[in-house]
């Protein structure tokens, strides 16, 4: 048993002497939306955000829970839609994969719905044999969902925004310098990396690096916060606010893995609302 299903399995050992298992099932099953003002550098108009993260389709997390996220999100009526990875939990037959399409084909925003692939997306549970066939199934159904994946790569979607995105840190071929190439000075520039370990690597002239992966620590406990996160630094970037130098702002999430639990760490549908500016209140 690795670090990882130990520390889960001694999660659910506190929950249930504390009488809080129950609690913890149910609040997997929740979410909730949170919202956060925030002055981007290098904006000049403001512009709302729909983050979400960690979706882990599967058995646990079927087409019905993604479709409360996405409407969640459109209520908001964002002006652009991000994803920064786990869109899956793992690998599964490609027709399996339509649901999840045709519930994130609900998505749309005026600026339009990106997204950065995540550890599970390359699926530990596919060999090299057939990950390409994998990756090209899910990528192909992401794409018919109307969702583009930014890949080491960026984009202008307005003169005073670009947004950028790196391939997975764990499995993926990340290359930062390609995805900041083309970003201007003389505008806010928005990273999307499913792992928040990239942060430290971050130029700090960076407006803001959205992250996922850690699920907010999913077991977190009253003083002590977050019990683990999958993460080189620890519970460092477990969830929130960061700077590293550069600022980042990691995601609890929405989905569960190993366990279906969570407990004082409900997931989230995430939305900014930026302004021009420094840091106005997060």
């Amino acid at each position: 048993m690795n670090r990882r299903a130990f520390l889960g399995l001694l999660g659910l050992g506190v929950l249930g002497g504390t009488g809080l298992g129950g609690y913890g099932l149910a609040s997997a099953r929740g979410f909730e939306l949170s919202r956060h003002r925030y002055g981007l550098p290098g904006l000049r108009q403001p512009l709302r955000v729909a983050h979400l993260s960690d979706l882990h389709f599967g058995e646990q997390h079927p087409a019905q829970a993604v479709r409360r996220w996405v409407a969640a999100a459109l209520a908001e009526r964002p002006d652009l839609v991000v994803i920064t990875g786990d869109f899956v939990d793992q690998a599964t037959r490609p027709g399996a994969l339509r649901p999840l399409g045709d519930e994130l084909a609900r998505l749309e925003a005026p600026l339009g719905v990106y997204g950065v692939l995540g550890n599970h997306d390359y699926s530990h549970s596919v060999d090299n044999a057939d990950r390409r066939a994998w990756l090209s199934s899910l990528t192909t159904e992401l794409e018919r969902a109307g969702v583009e994946l930014l890949t080491n790569r960026g984009l202008r979607l307005r003169p005073d925004l670009y947004l950028a995105g790196v391939d997975d840190l764990w499995h993926g071929d990340p290359d930062l310098a390609a995805a900041l190439q083309g970003a201007p000075r003389d505008a806010a520039t928005l990273l999307l990396s499913h792992n928040p370990d990239l942060l430290p690597q971050v130029p700090e002239w960076v407006s803001l690096t959205l992250c996922g992966h850690t699920h907010g620590g999913q077991v977190c406990l009253p003083l002590i916060g977050a019990v683990h996160a999958p993460s080189r630094y620890g519970t460092r970037f477990a969830q929130g606010f960061h700077r590293a130098p550069a600022a980042g702002f990691v995601s609890r999430g929405l989905g569960t893995t190993w366990l279906p639990v969570r407990t004082f760490c409900d997931a989230e549908v995430v939305v900014f609302d930026f302004e021009p500016g420094g840091v106005a209140d997060s």
